[in-house]
């Protein structure tokens, strides 16, 4: 008997008073189930008004041909994307589920026993000085990792100038600098800038830290077409200050980040399972990076299924730099998948001891105890 979807259901939680995750779960007619996270805090009305009108049709589909049901799935904008993805994330694991197999398995099988992971520290550093960086990065060497990236441009932004702009530039150099001398020379240190520059003021930015010792410059500027001549000429000068340039973390599917390939914008790209496309699609983006002699690391701040669907593409993929890991922002990290993900030690993780779909599953009664703050549910 054919496999099929019986049920959809997406679910939005407050998490923190800055931070809510959306999960999506799929129950198929073989008993299984599968679960996809599509966190987009902010958008969880769109996203739920995009289940509303695509989840009806997808109940009922067969599970036997993945790629065909991606391809009936809309991608158009991010709240849709986030849908999809979410879908073929949710998919993936149910199959793999099924089949008694780990979701990398399902995908191809290892190319690494373990994945480099790097702790995303900003949004646990509520002080944030030089020094409430440093004592963040401190608590994340001691957790058992060894990269590092922080965002440390607040209040900075593309028309900012003159006095202003000096002034937030060097606010952010003093706490990039703190960060590195708190982690030592031997450690991995990487800035995201939030498209917070323009041209020129990224230009400056890359002087200023040029002697920090940063592995990656993260999305200086605004990221369209329209702009990958600027970001090719950005990442000319990081490169030879010693920096690699990155950024497209919320692009869509493989022709989304095609222009970019071919503009030559960036060394390292960062696409995200929740709006890339899936699990299968993150890894065909990975082969087309490695054409074009681009590192292939997986956006990943957000919530524990996210990160353990990420952990199992980041073990799948030729061409990997590391993966994102958001640090110690909220315990219900853990607690929501009954502490299932496995340490990062000496800089890297293993996959979680499951050895079925993801290897993690939502824990219902932690759950309760979290604030509802959207949801939808069909069934076939």
């Amino acid at each position: 008997m054919t496999n099929r979807i019986t049920a959809l259901s997406i679910n939005a939680w407050q998490i923190t008073p800055k931070t809510i995750w959306t999960f999506l779960e799929l129950s198929t007619s073989d008993g299984c189930t599968g679960i996809g996270e599509a966190t987009l805090t902010g958008q969880e009305a769109a996203i739920l008004a995009v289940a509303r009108r695509y989840g009806p049709a997808v109940c009922g589909m067969a599970l036997t041909d993945l790629d065909a049901l991606e391809a009936s799935l809309p991608f158009t904008n991010l709240p849709a994307a986030a849908f999809s993805s979410a879908l073929m994330q949710a998919a993936w694991d149910a199959v793999a589920r099924s089949q008694s197999q780990s979701l990398v398995m399902a995908l191809g099988g290892l190319q690494r026993e373990s994945v480099p992971a790097y702790a995303n520290i900003n949004r646990r550093t509520l002080d944030r000085s030089p020094t409430g960086f440093a004592g963040s990065a401190l608590d994340a060497l001691a957790a058992g990792f060894t990269s590092f990236k922080i965002a440390p441009f607040d209040c900075l932004q593309p028309a900012t100038s003159g006095a202003e702009f000096r002034r937030l530039l060097d606010e952010g150099v003093q706490r990039i600098a703190a960060v590195r001398e708190a982690i030592g020379a031997n450690c991995r240190l990487m800035v995201d800038c939030h498209w917070r520059f323009d041209e020129a003021g990224a230009l400056d930015a890359l002087e200023a830290v040029k002697d920090i010792g940063l592995h990656w410059f993260e999305c200086p500027i605004a990221e369209s077409p329209e702009t990958v001549p600027a970001l090719r000429r950005l990442r000319s000068k990081a490169n030879a200050l010693g920096m690699r340039l990155t950024g497209c973390e919320t692009e869509i599917q493989r022709a989304g980040f095609q222009p970019y390939l071919e503009g030559g914008a960036y060394d390292i790209m960062m696409p995200d399972v929740k709006y890339a496309g899936g699990p299968k699609e993150m890894l065909r983006i990975a082969d087309d990076f490695a054409r074009y002699g681009v590192a292939f690391s997986p956006h990943n701040p957000s919530g524990p299924i996210c990160y353990a669907a990420s952990l199992h593409i980041a073990a799948a993929a030729t061409n990997l730099d590391s993966l994102e890991l958001q640090f110690d922002e909220t315990d219900w990290f853990n607690r929501l998948i009954g502490n299932a993900l496995p340490p990062v030690v000496d800089g890297v993780s293993v996959l979680p001891a499951s050895p079925h779909g993801i290897g993690v599953s939502l824990q219902p009664a932690v759950l309760a105890r979290l604030e509802k703050v959207g949801s939808w549910t069909v069934t076939a």
